[in-house]
Order: C-alpha cells, then structure tokens, then sequence
C-alpha cells in the first residue's frame, strides 16, 4: 500500500500545480470513526489525534500528527516531513503554512462530490479557529478539483489491481452460469457467488446484502436490493449485478441471462429486441467518451438509444467511476437531475475508470442490464474484458 500512497501523493503535487494551487491541507481526526474518504489514497492508515496533511506544489509533503503515529507516517515514505505533536498541533499547522507562504489553501469540502467532502462541519471550525487571526483564513478554497483528478486519474498499479479484479469476477461468474437452473432461487444464485468470493478469501465490492443483486424473472424488484425466495423459471430472464473487492480494488459488472422454455427454439422476439437495444446503447456511449466530453453527453447518447426504440428511460445514469470503492471518483455519466448536482458537468480524464450501464424492464420476461467497465485512454474508451455482446441462454 506505502507504493501506492507515495504515488498518489506524487500525483497530487502534480495537480497542485496544474490547477494553480499552492497546497492541499487534509484535516482529520479519530478516521476509524468515519475517516476523509481521501486519506486511503495519500497516507493509507487510520489517524487518532487532529492530523494534517500538507501537500504544496513547491515543497515537501508534511505530515503533522499525534507522536504516537509520527513512526507509521514515516513508513509511508510519503511524506519526507514529520511533525509530531503532543498537546495541539496549532502551531505546527501555522508554522507550517508560514513557511510555505501559499496564496491558496485547499481544504476537503464539496457540495456535490462525497468523496470530496471529508472535513466534516465540526472540524471545520476547528480548523477555523486554528487560523483565526491569520491571512491564511482568507486564502481557503475547496479541494474537490484536485480530489476529482487525484482520486479519477488512475495509475499504472491502480488499473492492474482493477483488471485483476474484474478477471476474478469473469471466472466467478462463469461459474454461476453454469450453476444456475430454473427451480433455484435468488438466495441460492447469491450465496453461491457469496462462496466463490469466500473461498478466495475476498470480499464483495459493496454491500453483500445485494452484493450481487440477482433477479428472476419480472416479479423481482430491480436495484440495490437483496435477492429473495423467487425461484428461476423457463421462459425468463436472470440478470446479475456483481463485483468483487481485490487487493483494495473493485470490480462492478452486470450479465443477463435467457432460460428457454420447453421446446423453444429460439429467444421471443420481445426479449432479443430489449438485448439488441441495450448492447447498442452501451455501445454506441463507449464508443463517445473521449476526454473533453462531458459526463451528460454520453449519458445522453445512450439514453436516447432505450427511448428512440420506444422503451422507458432507465431511472439512473449511464455510468460511475470505478476504483477504490464501487462508486469513486466525482465525475457522472448521468443526466442533469438535481440530485446528480454539477457531476454530469463534469470533463471526462485520461486514465478514468467507469462504468456503462443502461438497462430495459421486459414486461413478463424480467429486467436486462449490462454493465461494462471501461478505461478513458488518450484517444477513446477501451474496454477491461470482453464485453457482453450476445444473450447467455441456459442449456
């Protein structure tokens, strides 16, 4: 993990300095309580005492915290600094700032990006009161620019470690096709991913209560939903959304299955054209994103590919970010909702990692999604595996 700390702080101090920025304070206290989202990526432990981290554009990385984990910063390599503290570490925060003399202080807050909002109202008026008096309070600004490209922008080590995740899941789920027939029911689908998970000694990408979500047929609720008592049946579709959590990083794919009934030859019409529709969308936005685009347009391009074939529009956006966590990174491939805030608005970045993932309800079939993760290149999108482009019928 102390690699991949010493490289994002690396690259944090690279986009301090794209953006302008003199430094970037991330201000915390008693993390294993509800820690900054952020701190997993530029120190990745859990602090005690009021810490600071404070990365500048023009000096080297300090580290000022509680005496007793002055040793585990060290083992970071991250920061070269170590201020050790015992009874506030005030002073060592304005000394710090004094020395570097920034123009602009960034600091975790946002109101549309959670996983940039990390400080938290409390210790904001800590930190407030710490800088009380000085011209440093006038200088403060959001972070939430420099956390979008640092948590965004994945390294080398990041999509290996993604890839990894995603070549697991493919296996797992080769797997569950394999084991699923009509007359077993969600539960039994989900618990035996739940097995091939624990049997590698790893860990769902989110929740395992519906991590995976698995419905069949059309009486299953769609969502982040946990799985019931309904059995598979002939004649209906089984749709999977899964992923696992490897060496600290996610995977996120949906897969849809078809169970012919007695005797049918081939898939109903109503069936392949809800599949044929939702692969086009997924498609047809893969191939659109670009860096530059925003996050809107894509969502538009395959939003328009469900509606214009007379289907309903998913209830959701197209795509998230992927890495870390499940849902990383502030940029939407989604609509402009209010709920979504400005994160559609959002520029689409080399080195992003997201998810496609639009979706038809077929009336007496079942729900068919897909969901493909892809990684923004210089030119385009390419996608982590082998995408979905036929419908898995049971044998």
């Amino acid at each position: 993990m102390s690699q991949l700390v010493r490289e994002k702080v690396t690259q944090a101090i690279s986009v301090l300095n794209e953006l302008n920025i003199d430094v970037w304070l991330t201000f915390v206290r008693e993390t294993i309580a509800g820690g900054d989202p952020i701190l997993p990526l530029i120190y990745g432990n859990d602090l005690t005492w009021q810490s600071a981290l404070i990365i500048s554009r023009t000096q080297e990385p300090v580290a000022i915290l509680g005496t007793f984990e002055a040793e585990t910063a060290r083992r970071t390599g991250a920061y070269p600094r170590i201020e050790p503290y015992d009874k506030s570490p005030r002073q060592a925060i304005l000394n710090t700032l004094e020395q570097i003399s920034p123009n602009s202080i960034a600091i975790n807050y946002s109101k549309d990006d959670v996983l940039a909002d990390g400080l938290g109202v409390g210790l904001h008026h800590v930190l407030l009161d710490y800088l009380q008096g000085t011209s440093w309070i006038e200088r403060l600004v959001s972070a939430e620019e420099i956390i979008r490209s640092v948590r965004g922008r994945k390294t080398n080590s990041e999509i290996t470690r993604i890839k990894k995740a995603i070549e697991t899941t493919n296996i797992i789920y080769e797997r569950a096709f394999e084991y699923a027939k009509p007359g077993i029911t969600e539960k039994q689908v989900a618990d035996f991913l739940h097995q091939q998970i624990s049997d590698l000694g790893l860990s769902p990408a989110w929740d395992a209560g519906h991590c995976p979500t698995v419905n069949a047929g059309p009486e299953s609720a769609v969502g982040h939903v946990g799985p019931t008592d309904i059995k598979i049946e002939a004649g209906h579709i089984l749709h999977f959304d899964f992923g696992v959590l490897q060496d600290e990083y996610c995977s996120d794919i949906q897969r849809v299955m078809y169970f012919p009934k007695p005797g049918e030859k081939q898939i109903p019409i109503e069936v392949q054209r809800a599949f044929d529709t939702v692969l086009m969308a997924t498609q047809k936005a893969v191939k659109a994103i670009h860096p530059g685009r925003r996050g809107e347009e894509i969502d538009a391009i395959a939003r328009q590919v469900i509606t214009d074939a007379g289907y309903p529009e998913f209830k959701h956006a197209t795509g998230h970010q992927l890495g870390r966590l499940v849902h990383d990174g502030a940029g939407l491939l989604g609509p402009k909702w209010e709920r979504y805030g400005e994160t559609p608005d959002y520029l689409i970045e080399a080195g992003q990692v997201y998810t496609v993932e639009p979706g038809i309800t077929v009336p007496g079939y079942g729900h068919i999604g897909l969901e493909e993760d892809i990684i923004v290149t210089e030119t385009g999108a390419e996608y982590l595996t082998d995408p979905q482009t036929e419908l898995i019928v049971s044998k």
